[in-house]
């Protein structure tokens, strides 16, 4: 009976199921971590008042959310050297994120459960974000303009939301000046200057064009000397306010408004007021750039890379992908060669991704990007503009690595379209171009959808390539703007899978930066599962189509 149960193939097949959702329990699993600690990480936590008080120490007041907690067993406890008691079975830890990184050094900080004396969680207690030096915890004592006190005690508080609302407008305003009117001044003078070096190398420097770029150049600095007075002035206005904050140490710190992103309470707030919060935080993640080392702030830039760098990906690589198929599935005589070109498109498909980066460095940076600048922009040497990593030579490098997948499930759909399909077709009078254009490659369209879905959902992942082609830790500009040509393919961008990387293990404040990197983690998973969804429904939409003519 069991051999003949191990002859009908029936404990294979439920081997594989076992596996196989031994797996999809593993992903879920990941998936539903990274969910609760991505999501998490922008609801307010509330904030601990505790007295502490260490063996042989002085009381002391710590001040802090509750970030995890550390249970250790009595012997490996001993064997780390703290001291255990003979009733003490464990030794609980809590790692408190005290803040005030400026005042105590560090923002996070190891206490014993034990050693607690008190512990308590006052409405009154406030959290500063800043835009240097992290999150600031203490009580609100005054509010200050001009170096006077102008609130106190109850008053301090709406004042001081109100006044941060103003500075927060502000600095708005400060950056839209810097980024978009001064870079636009200073992306033109550096165009006016690159014009003038060309003018000069090809012999055409003569007065009318001195005169021309004079008057050109006058232009921008006045509008330079213009914006350089409102920023003056947007400067002068947000430097006038600043906060007392009374700190756990017993100390007041006077903090400027200028470095303050938001004051709230989170011990008085109701769920309401939470969500709100919730809400503000996850828009700003969403549509601001980075501070503090990438480990505040948001990542728009991140996502624009990514969703960009795809696209032009996709762009590139699909026509090559499907020609490259159509050649050797149609016009290519089926003999060795063609063979030994699928086995190599094969074999292609597993060459580690920091091979492609290797060779997109070496070939389209340095030879291709270094050729484009001596045969089209001379002025602008020894500075490169293509002959360094770029938008663009990631872009290809990309669409090179996901080429085998494009051109495999292309061929396979080109090999499913019946015979009689294209044999009816040259019988009513078509070419074969016209056959292959009119009728096999609409039909196949569903699989090139496929390599496509493949492709996206490999290239948006990759990093080790991109560390060596174009993606950097912050990029001062995003690739696509309103300066001429606007889409700037030379530019280095940011791109989330790299921020992950760089969050994770280049940053100077691990703690602080993991929480960060679960909501990109779990950011970026939606992003490619967005970008699959609609290469899905497309694909969809097709095979429908076309499903009445495959049968």
């Amino acid at each position: 009976m069991i051999k003949q149960w191990f002859k009908s193939g029936s404990p294979w097949v439920w081997l594989n199921a076992a596996a196989v959702s031994i797996c999809l329990i593993f992903v879920l699993g990941l998936l539903g971590l990274v969910t609760v600690k991505g999501a998490g990480h922008f609801w307010p936590s509330d904030v601990a008042e505790m007295v502490y008080q260490e063996e042989g120490g002085q009381p002391e007041t710590v001040i802090g959310e509750i970030v995890d907690t550390s249970i250790t067993g009595a012997a490996m406890a001993k064997a780390a050297g703290y001291k255990m008691a003979d009733n003490e079975d464990t030794l609980v830890q809590d790692l408190i994120k005290t803040g005030n990184r400026d005042v105590l050094g560090a923002d996070f900080r190891w206490i014993q459960e034990r050693n607690i004396q008190s512990r308590q969680f006052p409405a009154d207690i406030s959290v500063l974000e800043r835009r240097e030096w992290g999150n600031l915890y203490g009580n609100l004592a005054a509010v200050k303009e001009s170096g006077n006190v102008v609130a106190t005690g109850d008053q301090a508080l709406p004042a001081a939301r109100e006044r941060i609302e103003a500075a927060s407008a502000i600095f708005d305003e400060i950056t839209r000046i810097e980024k978009k009117e001064i870079g636009a001044v200073n992306y033109g003078l550096e165009r006016l200057r690159l014009k003038q070096k060309r003018l000069q190398m090809d012999g055409q420097w003569n007065q009318e064009a001195q005169q021309q770029i004079a008057a050109e150049k006058a232009e921008y600095e006045a509008d330079y000397k213009r914006y350089q007075e409102q920023l003056g002035e947007l400067y002068q206005q947000i430097r006038r306010d600043s906060l007392v904050v009374k700190t756990s140490g017993g100390s007041e710190l006077e903090v400027p408004l200028a470095k303050v992103v938001r004051l709230y309470q989170p011990n008085a707030m109701s769920v309401g007021d939470k969500i709100i919060h919730y809400g503000s935080k996850l828009a700003e993640f969403l549509t601001e750039s980075p501070r503090e080392a990438n480990t505040e702030g948001g990542i728009f830039p991140a996502i624009f890379g990514t969703i960009m760098m795809v696209i032009i990906m996709s762009i590139i690589v699909t026509p090559f992908g499907v020609i490259a198929a159509v050649y050797l599935r149609e016009y290519a005589r089926q003999g060795f060669m063609t063979r030994l070109i699928r086995i190599a498109v094969n074999n292609l498909a597993g060459v580690p991704s920091v091979v492609y980066g290797v060779f997109g460095l070496g070939f389209f940076v340095y030879i291709v990007g270094g050729n484009i600048d001596r045969l089209f922009y001379p002025e602008a040497a020894p500075a490169p503009v293509f002959g360094t990593p770029g938008l663009l030579w990631a872009s290809i490098t990309l669409a090179l690595l996901t080429l085998p997948v494009v051109i495999v499930s292309t061929e396979e759909g080109l090999a499913r379209i019946p015979k009689s399909i294209r044999e009816g077709s040259l019988a009513l009078g078509a070419t074969k171009l016209e056959t292959l254009w009119r009728t096999v490659l609409p039909m196949a369209s569903p699989a090139m959808m496929t390599g496509l879905i493949l492709a996206v959902a490999r290239a948006a992942g990759e990093v080790a390539p991109l560390m060596l082609v174009g993606v950097v830790k912050l990029a001062p500009s995003l690739p696509l703007d309103g300066n001429f040509p606007f889409l700037h393919l030379d530019r280095k961008f940011m791109h989330l899978g790299f921020h992950i990387y760089d969050v994770g293990f280049q940053s100077p404040n691990v703690e602080a930066a993991r929480p960060l990197v679960y909501a990109t983690s779990l950011l970026l998973v939606i992003v490619i599962v967005g970008l699959n969804l609609a290469a899905v429904k497309i694909r969809n939409h097709l095979r429908e189509k076309y499903r009445a003519l495959e049968g």
